[in-house]
């Protein structure tokens, strides 16, 4: 947990900058930089020493927050008003899928085993260092969009005079500017009102990718089989990501209620699932000891419910991030990077706050905490997205976010 909260912290801080980073060097190679410091961060596992470990924590942060820039600013350029919530669906279930496969495998892979050798951990982890290599040199295939179908783009001479006085600009001023708009986006109503339901895809990303998983391994009631269940909660919550990406995407285009109906849906299936994690689950499984809780739920401990409780974790997740996405490139299309800065920057450093009062509040405190912040993030994203609705009412077809 101090690990996570150490990233989330610098990921949090970081992206105050990243949109500089971006500005100047572009997004191609801002992905290209981040992912060889993914890689080395995961290499760092097959041979792990504290001081590497932690700092390579510190560096995995700074990275992270200049990925996230990067691929958001890249979505955007790549998109129209036509697909931007056809490619964030689809970009949302490729980025979950590592939920899905990688938990398969460990799940198979490690059944049975009651410790794990320095050999199997090694080469889980040089697998994983080759793979996000290559991952990384893809980026460089990744196409340059053509100017004329850019999101948001005007093909007017005054904004081509435009773009050719910004090119004129030297790095400094391109820096400078995109910090000052960072600055200036925190303050605006739309932002200030997505805000809130950023944070609480902070709180409850905190909650399905960490303390829940340390609550299904707790419980002593679910017997021999409690650790060997964490790796199946994230095969579920795997299959909930990528069923609502690949689902929103493909119903995107046809979609004439825009994105409250889906943020809905997400709401509702996040309550379900914390009704019910509130009853199968003890008060005491995320501060439990080492030796786990042999404390009483308000109905009995059932392995089904919680496997499913991690499937709707997963889908309602889905639901909050691919709306999100879409609605900032199409509100921020111009200049999408200081958006998707803001984004991250509030909820990672909502993740960090979770990942430290996660190791001293009890279950139902935590999931308290997550109903109001879900409720009130529901209803600012309500407002943001009707007032979205008026501004394309009166220049495009709506039924086509």
């Amino acid at each position: 947990m101090w690990r996570m909260a150490i990233i989330y912290g610098v990921f949090s801080a970081s992206n105050l900058i990243t949109p500089s980073v971006v500005a100047i060097v572009g997004p191609q190679l801002s992905m290209f930089a981040s992912g060889l410091f993914y890689s080395m961060y995961i290499a760092v596992f097959i041979q792990p020493f504290p001081w590497s470990f932690y700092t390579a924590s510190v560096f995995i942060g700074i990275a992270a927050a200049v990925l996230w820039t990067a691929q958001g600013n890249c979505l955007t350029i790549n998109s129209d008003e036509h697909t931007i919530g056809r490619n964030s669906g689809i970009f949302w279930a490729l980025l979950q899928s590592s939920l899905f496969f990688g938990n398969l495998y460990i799940y198979f892979a490690w059944q049975g085993k009651t410790q794990i050798s320095e050999s199997d951990r090694r080469t889980v982890f040089i697998a994983l260092t080759v793979i996000s290599l290559v991952g990384t040199v893809l980026f460089f295939l990744i196409r340059k969009p053509d100017s004329e179908n850019v999101l948001g783009e005007d093909e007017s001479s005054d904004d081509q005079d435009v773009e050719v006085n910004e090119s004129a600009q030297n790095n400094m001023t391109k820096a400078v500017d995109a910090f000052k708009k960072s600055l200036k986006l925190c303050v605006t109503k739309e932002m200030l009102l997505l805000s809130i339901t950023t944070a609480y895809t902070g709180l409850e990303l905190t909650f399905f990718s960490g303390v829940y998983g340390t609550c299904i391994g707790a419980v002593n009631k679910f017997g021999a089989e409690e650790k060997s269940l964490i790796g199946l909660s994230g095969i579920f919550i795997g299959i909930g990501e990528i069923l609502g990406g690949s689902l929103f995407g493909l119903l995107s285009k046809n979609n004439r209620f825009g994105r409250n109906p889906v943020v809905l849906l997400g709401i509702l299936v996040h309550f379900t699932a914390f009704y019910l994690i509130f009853l199968n689950m003890p008060g005491d499984a995320p501060i439990a000891p080492v030796e786990g809780t042999d404390s009483s739920a308000y109905i009995k401990s059932s392995k089904e419910v919680a496997i499913f409780c991690s499937f709707l974790l997963g889908l309602g997740d889905s639901c909050f991030n691919t709306q999100l996405l879409s609605i900032l490139g199409f509100l921020y299309s111009e200049d999408s990077a200081p958006a998707f800065a803001v984004f991250k920057f509030v909820q990672s450093i909502c993740a960090a706050v979770a990942f430290f009062y996660s190791n001293y509040l009890l279950l139902h405190w935590q999931l308290l905490v997550m109903v109001i912040f879900g409720f009130f993030g529901t209803v600012s994203f309500f407002t943001v997205e009707w007032e979205a609705a008026a501004i394309v009412a009166r220049g495009s077809d709506y039924r086509s976010i």
